[in-house]
């Protein structure tokens, strides 16, 4: 039977996510507060919904795709939420990211209303959300993850099951770190290169195939190249992201000295009016610090 899928949230990532989900032939409902965004859904074959609980009536499968944990708390218990409206047997998947702890809470919360729950936050941002080829890291029971397997086929390729409610979310910050300290670091050796006089196109060809290279680094530095700040990632994003890294780590007892240092140098740029820019503004940052520019050498 073809399940129903409702979809919440329709941002730079939520708006292609959903798009492919109709692509791949799945009947969907919407909602946002961007009636932009509404529109050109429905125009490609969405019905649009406006409370989460007339969304969730309408739904077997409910994906939420919003900024952070108050967003999707909202949008799941508050008042007319997807609570309200879902049948037992719904499988709510928040790919958000959001902090482990929410997600767990929210699981349980559903789970007394016989509503299942998965945590499923994706990798790769808007590239690989406009062609279908995210990474999604999931949390939650085997049989429900296998249940929504089709419907996370349709908005990602590496799909991983990585233990019960609340791991997808862990695993998401994990690679937060990861991505952006990677960002960071390519952003002190263009900062170096830059200042030191070398042409920094030449030097990216020069050391992309050996061990500095990177999957940030072939998608970080032809666009910084450009002088393209336009968020893929955004600052805020990110910063929010690793704000809950550090809050997490601290509940658990991990210090984490590096991820400290890219939380201040995030305040930083949001201080100095960058924080809607793409995550790889982080370079600006460095090129403040030391006076110069990363760009391509004058032909």
């Amino acid at each position: 039977m073809e399940q129903k899928v409702g979809f919440i949230g329709l941002g730079i990532m939520g708006k292609p996510m959903s798009l492919n989900l109709i692509k791949s032939g799945h009947s969907l409902t919407v909602l946002d507060l961007n009636k932009e965004a509404v529109a050109q859904l429905t125009a490609a074959g969405a019905e649009a919904a406006s409370t989460p609980k007339e969304l969730a009536e309408k739904a077997d499968i409910i994906i939420t795709m919003l900024p952070a944990s108050k967003h999707v708390k909202e949008v799941i218990v508050g008042a007319n939420g997807i609570l309200e409206g879902a049948k037992p047997g719904t499988v709510i998947i928040d790919m958000s990211s959001i902090t482990p702890n929410v997600s767990r809470e929210l699981a349980e919360t559903a789970a007394k209303q016989g509503v299942d729950m998965l945590d499923a936050p994706v990798s790769g941002g808007e590239p690989k959300a406009i062609d279908g080829t995210l990474s999604i890291m999931v949390g939650g029971k085997p049989e429900v993850f296998e249940s929504a397997k089709k419907v996370l086929s349709g908005m990602g390729k590496d799909i991983v099951l990585v233990g019960d409610n609340g791991c997808g979310v862990t695993a998401k910050l994990a690679n937060q770190i990861i991505v952006n300290l990677n960002i960071a670091a390519m952003s002190e050796a263009l900062v170096l290169a830059a200042k030191a006089g070398i042409d920094v196109e030449k030097m990216y060809e020069a050391i992309r195939g050996g061990l500095a290279g990177s999957t940030v680094l072939n998608a970080k530095v032809p666009t910084i190249l450009e002088r393209n700040f336009t968020p893929g990632g955004s600052i805020a994003i990110n910063m929010k992201d690793i704000t809950n890294v550090m809050d997490t780590a601290h509940e658990i007892g991990v210090p984490l000295p590096l991820s400290s240092q890219l939380l201040e140098i995030f305040h930083a740029l949001k201080t100095d009016g960058k924080v809607n820019d793409d995550h790889s503004s982080i370079v600006r940052y460095y090129e403040k610090l030391a006076n110069t520019e990363v760009k391509k050498a004058e032909k």
